[in-house]
Order: C-alpha cells, then structure tokens, then sequence
C-alpha cells in the first residue's frame, strides 16, 4: 500500500514479555506467520496475514516490561513536525522522533487525556500492507474520559474533519482525512474501571467473530463483551493472556440502520 494521507492509521505494534506466546495465541486467533526476528532492532518481528505485513510483536526494552498494550500509529509527512505539534497542544513526546534505519522514522505520544499513540513517517516500511481483510486491522477507536481534551488535541496534530454520531445513549465521535473516516472516539462510562487509562483499541478483520472468540477464550484470552452484532459488523472485545486488549470483527455480518452522524 502507498503512504497513507496524514493522520490516517497505518501500523501496529505491542510488546510482549512472551513473544513466542503471543505469537501461537495471535497466530491460531487470528491466522498471522511471522517473519525473521531483527536483532539490530530489538528482536522486532513482523506478522503477516496471508503474506501481507499487519502489525509487529517485539520484546519489552529494559525497564518497561509490564502489562502488554496494542499501539497504534498515525501517519506522517514529517514525524520532526508532528512532535512539535503535540507538544504545541499540550501532548507529551514519550520518545523523540527516531530514525529506524532505511524503514522509516517513529516517535510515540500522549495525548492530554491519557491515550499513548505511535507517529510513522515511512521509508521503505510504509506501513500495513493490508487493511479490512482477514487478520488484518481494520479499525481503532480512542476510549477517553475526556473527550473534550482528546477531541481538540487530534484535530489540532492532523487534519482532520469531525462528526458526532447523534445517538444520545453514547458520545461518539468519528474523524476524516481526504474524505475517509479513520478512527473513531468514545467516551468511556462508568461501565469502565476507574483503574483502566485511556486507549486505543485496535480491531482485527476475521471471518467468523464467534470462532475467533472461541479461539481466543480456548488459548487464554478473556472475552470483555460481545459477540454483538452491529450496523458495522459483529464484534467482540477481547484481552490476550498477556493483557492486551484488542477486538475482533466480521464487516460482512452487519445488523440495524447506520446511526445519523452530523458535521462539528
């Protein structure tokens, strides 16, 4: 795939104190393979679904192993600029803008709410070589309890456009670049415990939601809601034996109207 229009989610990665185990959960849960290990580059290894490149799992660097979680990263022209931006409305650069050989450069973030986020600027590595397909990402939504603060920070870092679903029961929100939705944002409820930060949760395309459960509970994952059929497909959320939370979703298995969103 080419470089994604800025502000667009492009790659995927998490740490894992036990690589080899994540590897056979995401590996029978989701059908990846997994490349060589980069030893020049902290044992980074890259899965693949049916041979495209759709995330990475690498080893925690001393001194930040603890519970795994999913990053995701957004797309940039000039990842040196995009730092500055988030420092300009009050983000945090966890990690300078570092140049990862010929592949690209990456810098990681906070958001003024709480959720971690990667920045991408690729070179050879361009990003995920698929999307919507089966184990292949497909979608992302920031879980905030500030959603005020989240909301003004992304549309000032990247240039989106916003809509508000107008379901009263939740507030949603939805974020375009060139003309295509590409992330969602919803604020967390009480349902959440309070203990729980803010978040990107990443969903994965497959071709069954309930099997892909099955699979899941079966290797040690926990099932945190669903399967739930949808206007957008059936999905579930899950959290792998290593704590990470992601979803699963079928986009073909589809059930009610689409909401009404409208223009902020």
């Amino acid at each position: 795939m080419a470089v994604q229009p800025e502000g667009t989610p492009c790659w995927a990665d998490a740490m894992f104190s036990d690589v080899e185990g994540a590897k056979r959960f995401y590996g029978d849960v989701l059908g990846w393979t997994f490349g060589e290990s980069s030893p020049e580059y902290g044992n980074y290894t890259q899965a693949y679904a049916s041979g495209k490149a759709v995330a990475a799992v690498v080893p925690p660097m001393p001194g930040q192993e603890g519970q795994s979680r999913w990053c995701l990263y957004f797309a940039s022209p000039d990842a040196a600029a995009t730092a500055r931006k988030i420092r300009d409305n009050d983000g945090e650069v966890l990690m300078e803008p570092m140049k990862v050989g010929d592949f690209g450069t990456m810098c990681l973030a906070r958001e003024p709410s709480g959720t971690v986020f990667g920045v991408w600027q690729g070179g050879t590595h361009e990003g995920f070589e698929a999307i919507g397909t089966p184990g292949a990402y497909c979608w992302a939504e920031v879980f905030t309890r500030e959603p005020e603060k989240a909301d003004t920070f992304l549309s000032a870092v990247f240039p989106y456009r916003m809509k508000q679903m107008e379901d009263q029961a939740i507030d949603y929100r939805m974020f375009d670049v060139a003309g295509r939705t590409v992330l969602g944002r919803m604020k967390m409820t009480d349902d959440f415990p309070p203990e729980v930060p803010s978040y990107i949760n990443l969903y994965f395309s497959v071709d069954d939601c309930d099997q892909a459960v099955e699979r899941a509970v079966k290797l040690g994952g926990v099932l945190r809601f669903g399967p739930m059929s949808s206007p957008f497909g059936r999905f579930a959320a899950l959290s792998d034996p290593q704590g990470a939370d992601f979803s699963v979703i079928d986009t073909a298995t589809t059930e009610g109207e689409m909401p009404a969103v409208r223009d902020v």
